[in-house]
């Protein structure tokens, strides 16, 4: 039986609309993606990365081409709709508050509540279910301020889980935390895909745990687009091409990223 495609682009243009023209990223990405998949997008700064996260969620439109969302187009989904098929974690900090860590996660379940934002007893289900699969239930009464960076970045992640979204995206979602907390929750994810056959897809710069970590990846560069198993793209020497070979190496033996000495 085939697999339906979850996410597809199909010669995806991304970038900004300026008056006096467009001002273009990247040209003619296409991919598709099916379910229940670790999807690790990795490319240098600047490359283009979170302006695609940004297309592929809705938040700025493409400067060409088309995103499906389960097989239909992006543009033809409705916001409420689109909440209810794709939740997104972004690097910004949410702001301090007096939310507790329940409260935060339960701001997940927004496209479902009626209008007084009500929770039922399926939501209650679903913000536990998301507490317990991220290990936080021991922190759910702690305030906002008094979480840790780690802490947060899971409650970030157990609040896009109770939106129960079939794909779940994140930009850079390791970006403050020290490499344990960063391990951590790498494993959470992979986790997550292994228990509720989600997709993740999430941009990172830690290439090596995306290497171990990741069913497929993406691959940003200046000039291309590129997408595959780790396998495959070691068999093309897509992966070499990456980083500037005069300051880091791909070595397909150990299947990581060392320094050029």
């Amino acid at each position: 039986m085939e697999m339906k495609n979850i996410l597809k682009a199909s010669k995806l243009s991304i970038g900004y609309a300026h008056k006096k023209g467009n001002y273009s990223i990247a040209n003619d990405i296409s991919f598709e993606l099916t379910k229940g998949k670790m999807v690790c997008l990795l490319g240098k700064n600047g490359i283009g990365k979170s302006t695609l996260l940004r297309t592929l969620s809705k938040m700025q439109p493409p400067l060409n081409g088309s995103v499906f969302v389960d097989e239909t187009n992006l543009n033809s989904i409705s916001e409420t709709l689109l909440a209810q098929k794709m939740s997104v974690v972004l690097t910004e900090r949410i702001p301090e508050s007096q939310l507790t860590v329940f409260e935060l996660v339960a701001l997940g379940r927004q496209p479902y509540t009626n209008w007084l934002g009500k929770l039922n007893d399926q939501d209650y289900k679903k913000i536990q279910y998301a507490l317990e699969q991220v290990g936080i239930s021991d922190i759910q009464s702690k305030k906002n301020y008094e979480l840790s960076d780690g802490q947060l970045q899971k409650v970030m992640i157990a609040r896009a889980l109770a939106q129960d979204t079939s794909l779940i995206i994140l930009d850079e979602p390791t970006a403050h935390l020290d490499i344990h907390h960063k391990i951590e929750v790498f494993n959470i994810l992979k986790a997550l895909v292994k228990n509720t056959k989600k997709t993740v897809i999430l941009s990172t710069h830690e290439v090596n745990l995306a290497l171990k970590m990741a069913d497929e990846l993406w691959l940003m560069t200046e000039n291309d687009f590129k997408s595959g198993t780790q396998e495959e793209l070691i068999a093309l020497k897509e992966l070499d091409k990456l980083f500037p070979q005069d300051l880091i190496l791909f070595n397909p033996k150990s299947k990581q990223f060392e320094i050029n000495n």
